[in-house]
């Protein structure tokens, strides 16, 4: 992409190899901000693969949790209102009972046994939401049957989606826990072990090839960039090329940090109170927590409220 567009500033509108390569060895003579790829160590790549599979298994099941939300309404619309689709229990219930018909023939005694023989909590709860929803709808809704079949399918792929998720999970955490940084970056209130691997999966690991917390929060995406032009100056905007999976790893864990850490949320709140909105104080918490994570992992210590120097003074 890069080659492409400085090709448009050179004479000639053919293209060869040879010409791409003068336009490579061109840039690279030139430009500041090219930077050297190093090849990343097995560890971060195996978190890397990881981390996108994970990504993917959750994409696929919000999209079949959705489709269970709208087929549900075609055999009892009740029914989907009382049951949380993203549970495990009412999506056993759905592997085996989805018309009102079979689920007021079983009735509620039937169902709960039926349940806590496939390990279900709160069984007897469940059963008689279901079988109380079945009872308010007698008539039988045109395509029930072939619904009923899809609902099925679509409940054990969501079952089946979920348990992948955390056997990739677990994969997740022994390698994260392998890499010498992981305690660092736990450390930090609102990370946990899959933003940390995320952390590490979209930056490699090593903060020598950012060169300052800037860049990594530019990298990042959490501070505004300039577009000044002429008389118009301090026109600042949301940057256009940055890591998304790194912005979502600060971002998130920043709204995280609000609820389990008072010294985040008194900055939110210091933000809030200058007239900014919240997630214009949640960005700016972001880039504040990018310059910390930075300090901790040169100097290869634990966060801690009390900065050590302070401490001691």
């Amino acid at each position: 992409m890069t080659v492409n567009r400085a090709a448009e500033g050179y004479r000639g509108a053919g293209k060869t190899d040879a010409e791409d390569a003068l336009i490579i060895a061109d840039q690279a003579r030139m430009r500041l901000d090219l930077t050297v790829l190093d090849a990343d160590d097995e560890l971060i790549v195996e978190l890397r693969l990881l981390v996108a599979r994970r990504r993917d298994l959750a994409a696929d099941r919000t999209r079949a949790v959705n489709r269970l939300h709208d087929q549900v309404p075609a055999i009892c619309p009740a029914l989907q209102r009382a049951l949380d689709l993203t549970n495990r229990g009412p999506l056993v219930l759905l592997t085996g009972f989805q018309t009102p018909a079979a689920l007021r023939e079983i009735g509620v005694a039937g169902l709960t046994e039926w349940l806590r023989v496939r390990r279900v909590r709160g069984a007897a709860a469940l059963a008689a939401k279901a079988v109380t929803s079945a009872k308010s709808q007698m008539r039988a809704l045109p395509g029930e049957q072939m619904a009923a079949r899809l609902v099925a399918q679509l409940a054990e792929g969501v079952i089946t989606l979920t348990e992948q998720i955390k056997d990739i999970d677990q994969l997740i955490e022994d390698r994260f826990h392998r890499h010498l940084s992981a305690e660092v970056i736990t450390s930090l209130p609102g990370i946990g072990v899959l933003l940390g691997a995320e952390f590490l999966a979209a930056t490699g690991g090593d903060m020598d090839r950012f060169g300052s917390a800037d860049k990594l929060a530019s990298f990042a995406g959490v501070t505004p960039v300039p577009r000044d032009s002429g008389r118009v100056s301090g026109n600042l905007h949301r940057p256009q090329r940055y890591n998304r999976a790194l912005q979502r790893v600060f971002y998130t864990s920043a709204l995280i940090s609000v609820r389990c850490c008072p010294d985040s949320r008194r900055f939110h709140d210091r933000k809030r109170a200058e007239g900014k909105r919240h997630t214009q104080a949640v960005l700016a918490l972001a880039r504040r927590r990018v310059n910390v994570l930075w300090a901790l992992l040169r100097d290869g210590r634990i966060y801690q409220l009390t900065p050590p120097l302070a401490a001691a003074a």
